[in-house]
């Protein structure tokens, strides 16, 4: 079964099961996939949705710690309700141990030395890395070893 077809077979048990907030998240991702079919003319694959959904997710992500901030905790949790409703449809991440290995075999492979090397260490980590762990913590785990 299809990401999309997951998505939308989700979307009609929570309409089943009147379950709103999910059924509202649901039909977001649904739409951002259609609006993105629409502006690209092209129809998506799993890898293309599960990207799009991983930008969701970090939107959902960065709108909470605002709310956060913002002392508006009624708000961070509708977020992070939602940010949990569409992770299901995600792959699991790699943990840190995992990222840590991928990225010493990666400098060794590169002969990456300094901070300098970073973006020519991402740029091999990304094509590899996307979608299966958060971009992000991997520059921070690159950063880590490259400044040992």
């Amino acid at each position: 079964m299809s990401l999309k077809d997951a998505l939308n077979t989700a979307m009609k048990t929570a309409m089943r099961e009147k379950q709103k907030s999910r059924l509202t998240t649901i039909r977001m991702a649904l739409a951002a996939i259609k609006q993105v079919e629409i502006d690209e003319q092209t129809t998506l694959d799993d890898a293309a949705i599960s990207t799009l959904l991983t930008k969701l997710v970090k939107q959902r992500k960065d709108a909470a710690a605002l709310y956060e901030s913002g002392d508006r905790p009624e708000l961070a949790e509708q977020e992070r309700a939602e940010m949990a409703v569409l992770q299901e449809f995600l792959p699991t991440l790699m943990d840190k141990t995992e990222i840590e290995a991928i990225v010493k075999r990666v400098i060794t492979e590169t002969g990456a030395h300094s901070a300098k090397d970073m973006g020519k260490i991402m740029g091999v980590l990304k094509p590899q890395l996307s979608g299966k762990a958060d971009l992000s913590e991997v520059s921070q785990c690159v950063k880590a070893l490259l400044t040992l």
